[in-house]
C-alpha cells in the first residue's frame, strides 16, 4: 500500500483555543495570593482572546510586515511618520482596551497593578513587540507626577482604554501613548554623559538640540527625555504634536535593524529646536525619571516571564502530542525532567513578578516600598538573565519544528535577551542593588523580612539565605561579586515564594536545583522529583 506523504502525521496540532490566563495555574494562584478571585474572572476574556488562532496570526503578521518610515511627504515636507501593519493596530487596540497601559494609576481598585501585571504577562504572549509602547505608557505616569499640571494634562489620556493612533494634538485625542528617549550614542547607560542641550525658549518652555540613540515607538504622543540644562541633567516632556496642531520638530533618522521583534519601531531621533516642557527641577533629571525606570523594570520582569510561559506552553504542548521511539515524548523520563525544569523556572519567574506588582499596589506601606526598591533590580537582573537559556531549551523540545519561523519559537528566542539589556544591563542592575544596600538600610531589612517568612520550611533555602548574607559581609569583594550576590538574593526570593505557596513538588525541585549549591546550569538536570505532575500542571488544555 502506497503512503500519501502529503498527509502529515505525528505532528502536534496548533496550540490555539486555550485560555492563556485561566489555564495558567501558576499565574492564577499568584494573583489569588495578592488580589481577589474576581481579578482572574475579570481577565478571563483577555486570556480567551490571547489564546485564539486569530491572535497568534496577528502576532506573526505584525513581525512579518515591518514598520516603514516615511521621512518626507511627496512635496518634500518633513513628516517623520511610521506606518504599521494592521495587525500591529489590532494588538495595540486590545492591549489598551484591556487596561494594560496606564489604566491602573487612575483606578480605585486596591489590586489594580496586580490585575494589570497578570494581564500584561498573559497578553504579551500573543506578540512581545507591542508591549514596549504599552509598558512605556504605564511607566510614564509616576514620573509625570513630578509636575501636577503636566500630570493632569496627560494622565487621563494615558490611562484611557481607547486606542486612538495618529498625530494630532492631545486635546483632539481620546487616548494617548507615551515613549521615552534617554540614552545617547556616546553614553548608553551613563546618562550623565548626555550631550543634548536644553535652551530656555522664552515662553516657559525649552528647545532641545541633540540626539537620542534609542527611542521606541516614535509615533507615540508624548516622550520623556533627558537633556543638559543650565543647572545640569534635567527631565523634559516632548509632545509629538504641539497645541496649535503643528508637528514638533522631532526628526526620525532611521529605524533600528535590531535583534528580536520587528513589529515595534525602534528609532534614532534628532532634536533641532524641538519644543519641550521641563519636568521637575533643573539638574534633577535622574531623580525625576527614577519612578519611570522602576516601572519599566517591573515590565522587563513581566515581559521575560511572559516569554518563558509562552515557550513553556509550546514545549509542553508539543511533547504531549508528539511520539518518538514507540511512545509519547511526554512519557519519556528525560523529557519529563526537561519540561518539569522549564516549568519550575517559569513558575518562579511568575511568582516573583506578581509579588512585585503587589508591592506597587502597596506602595504606601514602608515594607512594600523598601522591598520594591531592592527586589526590582534583583528580579530584573535574575529573571531576564535566565530567559534566553530557558527559551532555547524550550525550542529544542520541538527539535527542527522549533527552528522554523512558523512555530513562533525563533521570535521568542531572538526576543529573549531584550529585557536584560533594556532599562539597564545586568551590570547596571547588579550595581544598583549594591547602591540600594549601601544607601538605604531599610531595603536589606525588607529582603530579610520577605525571605524570612519561609525560614525553617526548607533547609536548602535557609542555607542559601545564609550564603547571601555572608556575601554581604565581604566588603572588599562586593563590586566584583555583584552579579553573584544579585543572583543569590533573587533566587532566595523566588525560593521563599515557592516554598510558601507552590505545590511541594515544585518547591522541592526549585530548592534542590537552584539553591542546593550543585546546580549545573543546564535544564533537565533536576534530581528526583515528581516530574509528571509538574508537567501536567503546566501543559495547556484546549
Amino acid at each position: 500500500m502506497d503512503t500519501d506523504f502529503r498527509v502529515a502525521t505525528n505532528q502536534a496540532p496548533p496550540l490555539a483555543g486555550h485560555n492563556v490566563v485561566t489555564a495558567d495555574r501558576a499565574l492564577v494562584e499568584a494573583v489569588g495570593r495578592h488580589a481577589e478571585p474576581a481579578v482572574v474572572d475579570d481577565l478571563s476574556a483577555l486570556g480567551e482572546e490571547a489564546g485564539t488562532a486569530e491572535a497568534r496570526e496577528h502576532g506573526m503578521l505584525a513581525n512579518r510586515f515591518h514598520p516603514e518610515l516615511t521621512p518626507y511627504d511627496r512635496y518634500g515636507n518633513r513628516i517623520d511618520e511610521v506606518a504599521f501593519h494592521p495587525s500591529w493596530h489590532w494588538l495595540m487596540e486590545r492591549a489598551v482596551g484591556h487596561g494594560l497601559a496606564a489604566t491602573p494609576w487612575e483606578s480605585d481598585s486596591p489590586h489594580a497593578h496586580v490585575r494589570r501585571a497578570a494581564g500584561f504577562l498573559a497578553w504579551s504572549q500573543t506578540e512581545p513587540g507591542h508591549g514596549c509602547p504599552i509598558s512605556m505608557t504605564y511607566a510614564a505616569v509616576p514620573a509625570l507626577r513630578a509636575d501636577e499640571t503636566i500630570a493632569k494634562e496627560w494622565t487621563p489620556l494615558l490611562a484611557s482604554t481607547t486606542y486612538d493612533p495618529g498625530l494630532r494634538p492631545a486635546a483632539d485625542k481620546r487616548g494617548a501613548l507615551a515613549g521615552m528617549g534617554m540614552t545617547e550614542k556616546q553614553g548608553g547607560s551613563d546618562v550623565r554623559a548626555n550631550l543634548t542641550e536644553a535652551r530656555p525658549a522664552g515662553d516657559g518652555g525649552y528647545t532641545l538640540h541633540g540626539h537620542k540613540w534609542f527611542t521606541s515607538a516614535p509615533m507615540n504622543d508624548v516622550f520623556l527625555t533627558l537633556a543638559q540644562a543650565e543647572d545640569g541633567l534635567t527631565c523634559f516632556v516632548v509632545p509629538r504634536v504641539l497645541e496649535d496642531g503643528t508637528r514638533n520638530r522631532l526628526d526620525v533618522v532611521r529605524l533600528k535593524d535590531k535583534l528580536g521583534n520587528r513589529s515595534n519601531a525602534s528609532s534614532e531621533l534628532e532634536f533641532h529646536g524641538t519644543w519641550a516642557t521641563r519636568l521637575g527641577d533643573e539638574g534633577r533629571g535622574v531623580r525625576t525619571i527614577i519612578e519611570m525606570v522602576a516601572a519599566t523594570r517591573l515590565d522587563c520582569v513581566l515581559g521575560s516571564a511572559s516569554l518563558m510561559r509562552r515557550a513553556l506552553a509550546e514545549a509542553s504542548w508539543h511533547v504531549a502530542h508528539r511520539a518518538a521511539f514507540g511512545s509519547p515524548l511526554a512519557d519519556k523520563p528525560l523529557m519529563q525532567n526537561v519540561v518539569a525544569d522549564l516549568a519550575v523556572e517559569s513558575e518562579a519567574a511568575t511568582a516573583l513578578a506578581i509579588r512585585l506588582a503587589a508591592a506597587v499596589d502597596g506602595r504606601d506601606d514602608p515594607h512594600e516600598a523598601a522591598l520594591r526598591r531592592i527586589a526590582l533590580p534583583l528580579a530584573k537582573f535574575w529573571v531576564c538573565k535566565r530567559t534566553p537559556a530557558m527559551v532555547a531549551e524550550a525550542l529544542e523540545c520541538l527539535g527542527g519544528n522549533g527552528y522554523v519561523e512558523e512555530s513562533g519559537l525563533p521570535l521568542l528566542f531572538r526576543e529573549s535577551p531584550l529585557n536584560s539589556v533594556w532599562e539597564g544591563s545586568g551590570n547596571v542592575n547588579a550595581l544598583d542593588v549594591l547602591r540600594a544596600l549601601g544607601r538605604e538600610p531599610e531595603v536589606l531589612q525588607a529582603w530579610i523580612t520577605e525571605v524570612g517568612q519561609a525560614r525553617g520550611a526548607d533547609p536548602r533555602l535557609d542555607h542559601a539565605i545564609d550564603r547571601a548574607l555572608a556575601l554581604l559581609g565581604d566588603a572588599g569583594a562586593l563590586e566584583v561579586g555583584a552579579r553573584r550576590l544579585a543572583g543569590q538574593m533573587a533566587a532566595c526570593l523566588q525560593g521563599a515564594l515557592l516554598v510558601r505557596f507552590a505545590p511541594p513538588e515544585v518547591a522541592d525541585a526549585f530548592c534542590a536545583s537552584r539553591l542546593d549549591g550543585g546546580y549545573q546550569g543546564t535544564f533537565g538536570t533536576l534530581p528526583g522529583a515528581d516530574f509528571r505532575s509538574i508537567v501536567e500542571r503546566t501543559t495547556p488544555v484546549v
